[in-house]
């Protein structure tokens, strides 16, 4: 029996042990789900509490959403009314001008009828001066006939020379009437097309010198840019063509260079350089290596803007890239490419006056300069050698010779050349378009006077309007109203052979007699 009961106690033991683990899990594995549960509730109310919060973001952004809809609806709406307010006003203003051109039509034909009248007149009063000329002429013979005993022959030849000699009289004078009637309207019409091209047009022009100044933060940098022995500047020099000069002027380097894409490329490079602060050969090379390229994408987008400006299809590649050349060439101050789509503007506007292709008047007031982007490459002048590389590049004969002929290189075939010449001649010239330093304007100004003053019988001259024009006195017991056409003419002729100036110049010559008498 003790051997039972000392068999059952360890049993007992084990049992009452399982079933107080098994009740300590359930315990535990229901603290535990509880736990969870409530973690669980929990998440759900905070997911809750999230869903609702989005759904009043999502309800705001819809609000704003509608509200900008609605606001760009609104622009839009507005726009369009401006454009619409716009167009209504540019026809009416082609309506104004078609009204004003019929009226000028009327007026013309006027005008043309009346100059009928006058030449019908005209021809009568000639068929009457004739019979009149062959009456005195039959009377003449006549009384040369009785007086001097003449023959008829010798009668007829006398009064023939005496008619001959007054004809030539009378056709010099109508000749010269003639001549001057006709310049007067010929420089009316031209006079009104040109005006009207400058009013519709006006462009901006820049200053740039062929020197460019970098700055520089402190005048150690300096000594980094020459560099050990002075292999830095000499590797700058070398890489990019252009002369640095380094002198005693404060946080200051000067680029100096003929070829001014040249010296654009050296500019960048060396304002890269300076910033980046690490300066030796290897890196000059790497940095003017990238700028360069950089410059040929720059040189292409600006002869394409160019091409846009000028209202022109895409050209070949490379007349685009000379046209983005002449960016960087300035003339009297004037930058090259703007003056060029001036120009391109000019010979539109004047073409449409005159009935012409717009298309061939711009393309050759785009293209009249392009040889100055290559003129160090070929000799010739820059319009002969611009004509050539057009003409190599598949232009056509009437753009070509405009080119060319624009500055009287060659002869111009048919109106290209002479719009052209017009056109630059305008872009040049106007008011703002160029200058020049004080020393060359005051050169230019007494050589003008000087060269008035060359002439017999010139008593004083002035250069006026900043050398546009220049007055002449001549003395008048010496000139005569007709040698004093041919002062102003000899003038011109020297001036236009002996000097270079921008635009044209007038000469006015003025001839009067003063006659002065005190009374005591």
């Amino acid at each position: 029996m003790r051997l039972l009961v000392n068999m059952i106690g360890p049993a007992a033991l084990v049992v009452g042990g399982a079933v107080l683990c098994y009740l300590l899990l359930w315990w535990k594995e229901r603290n535990f789900r509880r736990a969870r549960a409530l973690e669980a509730e929990a998440v759900l109310t905070k997911a809750r509490a999230e869903a609702e919060i989005i759904a009043r973001d999502a309800q705001l952004a819809a609000n704003e959403e509608t509200l900008k809809i609605r606001e760009q609806l609104e622009q839009s709406y507005a726009a369009r009314s401006a454009q619409r307010a716009e167009q209504e006003r540019r026809l009416s203003e082609r309506e104004g001008l078609i009204n004003s051109q019929l009226q000028q039509l009327v007026e013309t034909e006027k005008s043309l009828k009346e100059q009928k009248e006058v030449l019908r007149q005209q021809n009568e009063a000639v068929e009457k001066d004739k019979a009149e000329a062959a009456e005195a002429l039959r009377q003449g013979r006549e009384e040369l006939q009785k007086v001097a005993g003449l023959n008829e022959a010798a009668a007829r030849e006398v009064l023939l020379k005496k008619v001959e000699q007054s004809a030539l009289r009378d056709a010099n004078s109508l000749t010269r009437h003639i001549l001057e009637d006709a310049k007067l309207r010929a420089e009316e019409k031209a006079r009104g097309i040109i005006s009207t091209a400058i009013q519709r047009y006006a462009g901006e022009h820049t200053f740039q010198n062929t020197t460019t100044t970098i700055a520089l933060q402190g005048e150690d940098i300096k000594g980094r840019i020459i560099g050990r022995e002075g292999r830095n500047i000499r590797a700058f020099e070398a890489a990019t063509g252009v002369t640095v000069l380094i002198d005693d002027t404060p946080g200051a380097v000067l680029l100096s260079a003929f070829d001014p894409v040249r010296r654009e490329i050296a500019r960048e490079a060396m304002l890269r350089l300076v910033q980046d602060g690490r300066i030796h050969p290897t890196r000059i090379e790497e940095v003017v290596g990238q700028v360069g390229q950089e410059m040929n994408d720059t040189l292409m987008r600006l002869g394409e803007e160019a091409v846009v400006k000028a209202g022109l299809p895409p050209m070949p590649v490379e007349i685009i890239k000379l046209l983005g050349r002449l960016h960087f060439r300035h003339s009297f101050s004037q930058n090259i490419l703007d003056h060029s789509v001036e120009v391109a503007h000019l010979m539109g506007l004047m073409a449409a006056e005159l009935g012409l292709d717009l298309a061939t008047a711009k393309r050759a007031g785009l293209l009249h300069d392009i040889g100055k982007a290559m003129a160090h490459e070929t000799e010739g002048p820059h319009a002969v050698v611009g004509a050539e590389f057009l003409q190599r590049h598949g232009e056509s004969e009437a753009v070509v010779n405009g080119v060319a002929s624009h500055h009287n290189d060659v002869p111009p075939v048919g109106p290209w050349g002479i719009l052209v010449s017009a056109a630059d001649a305008i872009s040049a010239s106007r008011p703002g378009a160029r200058s020049e330093s004080m020393t060359t304007y005051l050169k230019r100004i007494e050589d003008l006077e000087k060269i008035a003053a060359g002439i017999p019988g010139v008593e004083k001259a002035f250069a006026i309007q900043a050398g546009r024009e220049l007055r002449v006195f001549v003395q008048p017991d010496q000139i005569d109203d007709e040698a004093a056409f041919g002062v102003a003419r000899s003038i011109a002729s020297k001036i236009e052979n002996g000097m270079q100036y921008p635009g044209q110049i007038k000469i006015t010559v003025i001839r009067e007699k003063r006659c002065v008498e005190l009374a005591k």
